[in-house]
């Protein structure tokens, strides 16, 4: 590791840490030769993962844009705020899991919806109504039929 003051290549770890259950490590790093200390992070570089998009299309998954749908289908609804963070976790965990490196959007689709319909059904409608690009009203009535046969008095609206 480089002093980001002199370039100097001899730099001692002083102290590390580990953050995020593990997944990251904090060093503090002093250097031989201006004796300056600084801070590095080290995180497990993980294996691309390339989204193949309807068209054809690949792109590589972005995190923040499966987190920016989800928050706009939770928008003032009754679910914490960092709801729609953990659910973006929790889908990209689950693709990695399945060790492909390229995944339809379909598929990400299809999580994004289930962690939706756990969460909160309003924003589950709200979300498959632009995903499934529901041709008209019937198409929405069924899908709001097949939840609400699901739904059960006693847990109430999730």
């Amino acid at each position: 590791m480089r002093c980001p003051q002199c370039g100097e290549r001899d730099t001692r770890v002083v102290d590390s840490r580990d953050l995020d259950e593990t997944a990251t490590i904090r060093r503090r790093r002093e250097c031989a030769v201006c004796s300056l200390r600084f801070t590095t992070y080290e995180r497990i570089e993980a294996a691309r993962l390339v989204i193949v998009k309807r068209d054809g299309t690949r792109q590589e998954f972005d995190r923040d844009k499966l987190i920016s749908g989800l928050r706009k289908a939770l928008t003032r609804r009754p679910v914490s705020a960092t709801a729609a963070e953990q659910a973006g976790d929790e889908i990209e965990a689950a693709l990695r899991a399945e060790g492909m490196t390229e995944v339809p959007s379909q598929r990400v689709g299809q999580l994004a919806m289930a962690k939706l319909r756990e969460l909160d059904q309003i924003a589950y409608i709200r979300f498959a109504s632009v995903y499934q690009s529901f041709d008209d009203l019937e198409d929405l009535k069924r899908e709001v039929d097949s939840l609400y046969a699901q739904w059960s008095p006693k847990e109430g609206a999730r």
